[in-house]
């Protein structure tokens, strides 16, 4: 994507945007769950499929990996002052892959078993929304700031260059369309959302 903006003004814009975009995504499985069982005509599951493969992928194969290879890495060669925040949020990029899968899992029971099943289904939901907002909150009010106070404007030119592809890290091919086309259905796919 083609901009105007300043290598390092890009990249914050970049991942607060797709902070923004999951967050909404986040809201809505929990808005999701929370009505589940309350007696309206039955839930489409598919929407709930749709933003846990959002939360799945997104994060997997676009966001942690240009933040771990690219903002991370020039921030460890540039200073020591945030080893041990990125080092947690490098544990938490793991432990967010965990919780997806836990949440795969739970959706899972809840379709075969009904609602004996929902009650750890919402305890997961919420449980991966508390952790993924402490995790951006970790990343806008720590690493962000050393980031522009510690990084080059060559370091900002490597990493907007990244920020900015986009592409499929398995095959290079754009992937932003497919995740923009996910994340309209998601948003304007619940109840109440258009």
């Amino acid at each position: 994507m083609y901009t105007t903006q300043p290598p390092r003004e890009n990249v914050i814009r970049i991942i607060q945007q797709e902070h923004t975009n999951l967050t909404a995504v986040i809201h809505n499985m929990q808005q999701f769950v929370r009505t589940l069982g309350q007696g309206n005509a039955p839930a489409d599951l598919k929407i709930m499929r749709a933003m846990l493969l959002y939360v799945i992928d997104y994060p997997e194969r676009v966001h942690h990996p240009k933040e771990d290879e690219h903002l991370f890495a020039r921030l460890r060669q540039r200073t020591h002052d945030v080893d041990s925040t990125l080092d947690e949020l490098s544990r938490q990029h793991v432990r967010g892959t965990t919780l997806t899968r836990e949440l795969e899992h739970a959706l899972a029971r809840y379709e075969f078993q009904g609602a004996p099943a929902l009650p750890a289904l919402r305890l997961l939901v919420e449980e991966y929304g508390r952790f993924f907002f402490e995790h951006m909150r970790l990343e806008e009010d720590v690493v962000l700031p050393a980031a522009l106070h510690h990084l080059t404007e060559a370091d900002w030119i490597v990493i907007d260059l990244a920020f900015s592809a986009n592409g499929d890290p398995l095959t290079g091919a754009p992937i932003q369309n497919n995740f923009s086309r996910l994340y309209q259905l998601i948003v304007h796919g619940l109840p109440g959302q258009h």
